[in-house]
């Protein structure tokens, strides 16, 4: 008669430890994407992954324009049919640090890869955490797909380049760096991956090593020097000052943040906690400075206040048609009315200023040429920054090729470094996306090398042969 009370005890205690074992699973569970969710942030893996505006979070179908061709991100949430669902945690993490998916196919490091292999463990652990459990599936597949032309259309060619620029092993803190710099060059180096844009590419467009964070081109942007130097890099900038950038993408007579910047701020810097800011800010100021000779000061030192307003006003009546023809009359019909006839911005600087701009300053004008052409758009602290491009998908007026050089010539002449110079053809690269690097400049001549060569083989062998048969016919009639 007494057993069955025990047995029912034991019973409700092993459920009332187990209940408790859960609920401690549980939270640890919530624990772990919590800081998977933090990781994300800084690794900016919404930026690639959703579309702007219009795409569901980490769904995919954003496309990445690359001198290769465009590149379209992949879903990656825990959908099974569309996302990774289905990834185990070695899947996972072999297609982060390794560039090559569940399915044995190499990504392009359009997904900078090569900088994540030096997550951590305990980092990609939590990675994984918050794409399984944090993030919502979405059951469909991006709009789009990715279609290089042959022969980047062959993903196992990867396989080479990942042996030549991907093979990084996790981040081995230094001990003779302060933990607060040893957080700074894991944020930059793992997770913000910034020699992915302010690096410069060789011919097979990996990273060189001897040359991170010295600046290079993403498109028609340039991603400028972040070394400590104080006139080709950083150095003039205190760390309050880094700090702000990072979190407004703005910083009175220094910088504004736009392109691929504008969204790194969006979706990942300013929404870092201050600790990880100040920490990034510290290992740029403690980089080794790198000069390029051809500086001779720092682009935020340019230009002064001017204008050129009253010779042109009053040159033609209100109703003449393409008055605007030089460069100053192009400023002041579409750009003085934010920037002001002077170039001095509006009043709080949300229209900033021209002069000691680095925009305007830099020795490479392409980020002004890209200014104007695609505009600038970033979304901090719920404010939208916006100014509108003038290229072809312009909603205001589409310039053309000269008229941006004349403006940008006159805004480096009045404003900025008169020794940078715009030409129409300058703005035609940037128009077509920037610079063309090496192997997209081959890639029209590969196939029609490669049957050059198949056939220059196929003549080698059938020389040989036939000089075989003919020493065959001599030996026998000589027999």
């Amino acid at each position: 008669m007494r057993t069955i009370p025990r047995l029912a005890g034991l019973a409700l205690l092993s459920l009332t430890f187990g209940s408790a074992s859960a609920a401690a699973a549980a939270e640890d569970l919530t624990a772990l994407v919590d800081k998977g969710k933090a990781i994300a942030t800084a690794a900016d893996c919404m930026a690639c992954h959703t579309a702007p505006r219009t795409g569901k979070s980490f769904a995919g179908g954003y496309g990445i324009v690359s001198p290769l061709g465009t590149i379209y991100s992949s879903n990656i949430t825990p959908s099974k049919a569309f996302g990774i669902g289905d990834y185990s945690e070695e899947d996972f993490e072999r297609a982060v640090r390794k560039g090559i998916r569940k399915d044995g196919a190499h990504l392009y490091p359009a997904m900078p890869y090569d900088a994540y292999g030096a997550i951590s463990d305990q980092d990609m652990q939590a990675l994984y955490a918050y794409f399984m459990h944090g993030v919502q599936p979405v059951e469909e597949a991006p709009e789009n797909a990715t279609q290089l032309p042959f022969p980047f259309n062959i993903r196992f060619s990867m396989a080479a380049w990942n042996l030549l620029f991907a093979d990084r092993s996790p981040f081995v803190p230094d001990t003779s760096k302060s933990d607060e710099i040893n957080r700074g060059a894991y944020l930059a180096g793992a997770l913000g991956h910034c020699a992915s844009c302010h690096a410069p590419r060789n011919l097979l467009m990996g990273q060189g090593a001897d040359a991170a964070l010295t600046g290079g081109f993403v498109g028609p942007w340039y991603a400028p020097n972040i070394t400590s130097d104080p006139i080709s890099g950083i150095g003039a900038w205190s760390e309050t000052d880094l700090v702000q950038y990072f979190r407004t993408g703005h910083l009175d007579s220094k910088a504004q943040a736009a392109g691929g910047m504008a969204e790194a701020v969006q979706n990942s810097l300013q929404r870092l906690p201050e600790n990880d800011l100040k920490a990034l800010a510290a290992y740029l100021k403690s980089t080794p400075p790198v000069r390029d000779p051809m500086d001779k000061k720092a682009a935020h030192d340019f230009g002064a206040r001017a204008s050129d307003e009253p010779s042109i006003r009053g040159l033609f009546p209100p109703n003449a048609h393409e008055s605007l023809k030089t460069g100053a009359e192009l400023y002041s019909g579409y750009c003085a009315s934010c920037h002001q006839p002077d170039g001095a911005g509006s009043t709080n600087q949300a229209y900033p200023s021209l002069f000691r701009n680095t925009a305007t300053g830099a020795r490479n004008p392409a980020n002004l040429v890209a200014t104007i052409l695609y505009g600038v758009e970033r979304e901090v602290g719920g404010q939208e920054v916006l100014m509108p491009g003038f290229g072809n998908q312009s909603y205001v007026t589409p310039l053309t090729d000269g008229q941006v050089a004349d403006i940008a010539n006159y805004v480096l002449t009045r404003f900025g470094n008169p020794d940078a110079k715009v030409t129409p053809d300058d703005v035609a690269t940037a128009r077509k996306g920037g610079p063309m690097p090496f192997l997209a400049t081959v890639q029209p001549y590969i196939v029609p090398v490669m049957v050059a060569a198949g056939l220059i083989v196929i003549l080698i062998i059938a020389v040989i042969a036939m000089s075989r048969t003919a020493r065959r016919k001599d030996a026998a009639s000589t027999t």
